[in-house]
Order: structure tokens, then C-alpha cells, then sequence
């Protein structure tokens, strides 16, 4: 019975002595061995380790992971115009050094961020300073911000920070003066509006008078190749009744006063004032002529 007491004891005193004496580190932290106050050990590979019992050392664990500072007001930001921009920003940072990020800040992650954000609104203005709203915008913003991140790095390297993006979300004028710049672009708009349609009442003229002119070239062809299918008929149907008439003279003469008289008698209200004794009325007066 005394053995297995002393079994127990055993057991339960090495149980206590690892819980006191061994500690895990896993993938997403840092762990800073303190003896007595004094930090004697960072460990950064994840495992099983062993230290001494409280308390002669202890353990504090710092996040390895990447961790986001979103700014919670935009910073006010003047151009090389002399032009005030709100500039709302975040950035991607994560402990390199856990030693002097330690001794820079006690481990207090409100602190480093306070003393990050700070150091971005110095590297921002350094970067906005020398740029024009267009150029802070649009034509150079990947490469301002690479500069603003490059910057920043080289103010925080001192305190264990490493940078590893910032970016820049809105990019505003102030209020004051977004009105104005509204207005100009309006008009900047309103400008280009009243170019293009001129250029397309322009077009649309030099469209309209080309087509007038295919169509005038159109209708004249046509005309000239009506006329001349129209002679060339006029001419075989002039040679064909010349054909046929020269094979009586009298019935040629005949025929024409019938037309003539079916052409001079088609309305019943026209009046005719001739001669009635004229060679007009020949074929009525004598129907039998030869």
C-alpha cells in the first residue's frame, strides 16, 4: 500500500513539475522566456520546450501572424498643388523581432499600432507632398504606395515591425473643396459633350450630302439609260410602222386621222373651232375614201 502511494505521489509531483516546467509553442506565436524579470530566450520554432518552474521563468507569447491596422480616421494630406486630401489607408504588418519589439513595447499591440500609425501619416505626407492629385490618384499610385510601405519599413525597423503592405483605400478631396472640383468636371464633361456632337452634326452633314450626291449621280445614270432605251425603242417602233405603212399609203393616213380623232374627240366637254370643209373631217365626210 505504501508503494503504491509513493507511486501516486511520484506521478502526481511529475505531473505538477511538467505542467510548471514544460510549455508548447505553436505555429502562429512567439514565446519570450523571462527569469526573474530579465528576458533570457526567444522561441519561435514551434514544439514542446523546457523551462524552470515560476518563479525563476515564465512565458509570454507574442502573435507571429500578419496583422491588419485599419486606420479609423482618413488623414488629412496636402499635394504638391497645395490641394487637401483625405487619405483613409491600412496596413499589413507583423512582428520580425520579437526582442525588440519587446522592449519597445512591453508587448502592448495597442501601443505598437499607435506608434505605426504615426510613423504612416509622417511617410505619407513625404510621399503626397511631392505629387500632384492626379498622380496620387491614379498615374503613380501602386507607386506611391510601394514608397509609403518602403518608408514606413525603414521607421519601424528599429522597434522589431516588419511592413508588409500598405495600401491606400479612398483617396478624397475635402469637403470644402469637392464642390468645386464637381463643378469642374461638369463643365469638363459638358465641354466634351459639345465637341462630340458638333463632330457628329459635322458627320452626319457630310454623310447626308454624299448620299444626296449618290443619289443625284444615281438618277442621272438612270435617266440617261431610260432615254436611251426609250430611243432605241422610238427608233425600232418609228421603223416598224414605216414598215407597215409603206405597204399602204391610204390606210397609213387612215389609221393617223383615227387616232387624231379619238385624241381630239376623248373629252365631251372640249369645244373645237375649225373649218369644217379642213382635210381634218376628210375620213368623216368620205368613210369609204381609198
Amino acid at each position: 500500500m505504501n508503494k503504491l502511494s509513493t507511486a501516486v505521489f511520484v506521478g502526481v509531483a511529475a505531473v505538477v513539475a511538467a505542467n510548471f516546467c514544460l510549455y508548447t509553442v505553436n505555429e502562429r506565436e512567439h514565446a519570450l522566456v523571462f527569469a526573474l524579470g530579465e528576458l533570457k530566450e526567444v522561441v519561435s520554432e514551434p514544439g514542446l520546450h523546457v523551462k524552470l518552474p515560476p518563479p525563476f521563468q515564465n512565458v509570454v507569447y507574442l502573435d507571429k501572424r500578419i496583422l491588419t491596422l485599419d486606420a479609423p480616421t482618413a488623414d488629412l494630406v496636402q499635394t504638391s498643388e497645395k490641394k487637401n486630401l483625405m487619405i483613409d489607408s491600412f496596413v499589413k504588418w507583423r512582428i520580425a523581432d520579437p526582442r525588440r519589439y519587446w522592449v519597445s513595447f512591453q508587448g502592448n499591440e495597442r501601443a505598437a499600432e499607435d506608434r505605426i500609425s504615426a510613423l504612416l501619416r509622417d511617410a505619407l505626407n513625404q510621399t503626397v507632398n511631392k505629387r500632384t492629385v492626379n498622380g496620387i490618384t491614379s498615374r503613380e499610385r501602386d507607386v506611391a504606395m510601394l514608397e509609403i510601405r518602403t518608408g514606413l519599413q525603414e521607421r519601424v525597423r528599429d522597434v522589431g515591425v516588419e511592413v508588409v503592405d500598405v495600401r491606400l483605400k479612398r483617396v478624397d478631396f475635402t469637403p470644402e473643396i469637392s464642390e468645386s472640383v464637381y463643378r469642374r468636371m461638369e463643365a469638363e464633361r459638358k465641354r466634351v459633350a459639345a465637341e462630340e456632337r458638333s463632330t457628329g452634326a459635322a458627320e452626319a452633314e457630310k454623310i447626308r450630302a454624299d448620299a444626296d450626291r449618290q443619289r443625284a449621280v444615281i438618277l442621272a445614270q438612270a435617266y440617261n439609260q431610260a432615254q436611251q432605251i426609250k430611243g432605241e425603242g422610238d427608233a425600232i417602233a418609228n421603223a416598224t410602222y414605216a414598215e407597215a405603212f409603206s405597204k399602204n399609203a391610204e390606210f397609213a393616213r387612215f389609221y393617223r386621222n383615227i387616232e387624231a380623232y379619238r385624241a381630239s374627240f376623248a373629252n365631251k366637254k372640249d369645244v373645237m373651232v375649225i373649218d369644217p370643209s379642213a382635210d381634218f373631217f376628210k375620213y368623216m365626210k368620205e368613210p369609204e375614201a381609198k
